[in-house]
């Protein structure tokens, strides 16, 4: 092992050095070189979440490459306002807007469909819409919104954009979190949904959060002989508006070091621009493949594997893994 790959291996584990911009300052100076200037010329790129912070960050990166953006969010306005900006900053971009509600299942099926009429081929889809809720609550369908937003959502909207995905070939990128260490996957449907206790919105976020990461090595598997890439990652600590809502106290303290949303979205946009190589299970932080458990935790359970992937896929009406 080379003296680089130590000291990345050391940051990793020390989560303050490695997740905060000290991280990425160090590891920049031996990460993969940076996408051509027009690596996404000609391409299309939708990214969810982009009203703001690292969807935000990611359509301005995404665009500065070449890509034809499109910027979905659940408000109009605030859609509206990122893309106006957008345009100003990157002349000449082809920014589109685009409005649905990822946690509310039936509008996702409204939007696809019209979606793939404008859109045939699709080159990078980054999963980025996120929610932490303070209490329980559900979607229009029923579901726990976290679960509702972060996994049930972009699970359906992956599969009805599926022929898009495939013509692209596309990247398709789960936003995860270096959260997801502290929650072990859950596969009862009580557990799934986050009805077995007190809630606590900071430990449901990281449950879905790891669901995710399993979800994406599903597809990932499930779409192995065709040229469509899937993986998920985490962006480190990063300083976004969600993080000063609902985190305050973390957010005061670590302030100073905290990643700015283009340093939060770098590895997103470099996967969909680079395509690199990806092996099981498919987990990406700063331009590199991370375990997806520490030293002493065990392995994913297949029977919890299997379990909470047949619920996400009879809640959404989709297609079973195989």
């Amino acid at each position: 092992m080379d003296v680089t790959s130590v000291i990345d291996a050391a940051l990793d584990r020390s989560v303050v050095l490695g997740y905060t911009r000290l991280g990425s300052g160090l590891r920049r100076r031996w990460w993969p070189a940076d996408p051509a200037p027009d690596a996404l010329l000609g391409k299309r790129v939708l990214v969810t979440g982009a009203s703001s912070g690292i969807g935000e960050a990611m359509g301005r990166s995404f665009a500065d490459l070449g890509a034809s953006v499109h910027l979905l969010g659940r408000s109009a306005d605030k859609v509206a306002g990122v893309a106006a900006e957008l345009r100003r900053a990157v002349p000449g971009a082809e920014v589109v807007e685009e409005v649905c509600d990822v946690s509310d299942l039936d509008a996702v099926r409204r939007w696809a469909p019209d979606f793939a009429r404008r859109v045939p081929a699709l080159h990078g889809l980054v999963h980025n819409a996120g929610t932490i809720t303070e209490q329980r609550a559900e979607s229009p369908q029923g579901h726990e919104v976290q679960l509702a937003t972060h996994v049930l959502g972009p699970h359906l909207m992956t599969e009805l954009l599926l022929d898009q995905l495939t013509a692209g070939p596309a990247s398709v990128v789960w936003m995860s979190s270096g959260g997801m260490y502290s929650a072990p996957l859950r596969s009862e449907p009580d557990q799934v949904e986050y009805r077995d206790g007190t809630y606590q919105g900071v430990q449901a976020y990281a449950r879905t959060k790891r669901m995710q990461v399993v979800l994406a090595e599903a597809w990932a598997a499930r779409l192995s002989g065709t040229d469509v890439k899937v993986e998920s990652m985490h962006p480190g600590w990063v300083g976004t508006p969600g993080v000063a809502t609902h985190l305050p106290t973390f957010n005061r303290l670590t302030g100073p070091l905290l990643r700015d949303s283009t340093d939060g979205a770098d590895t997103a946009v470099w996967l969909v621009a680079t395509r690199p190589r990806s092996s099981a299970p498919h987990f990406w932080h700063d331009r590199a493949q991370r375990p997806t458990s520490y030293g002493w935790q065990r392995d994913e359970d297949p029977r919890a594997v299997a379990g909470f992937l047949a619920y996400v896929t009879d809640s959404t009406g989709t297609p079973p893994f195989g």
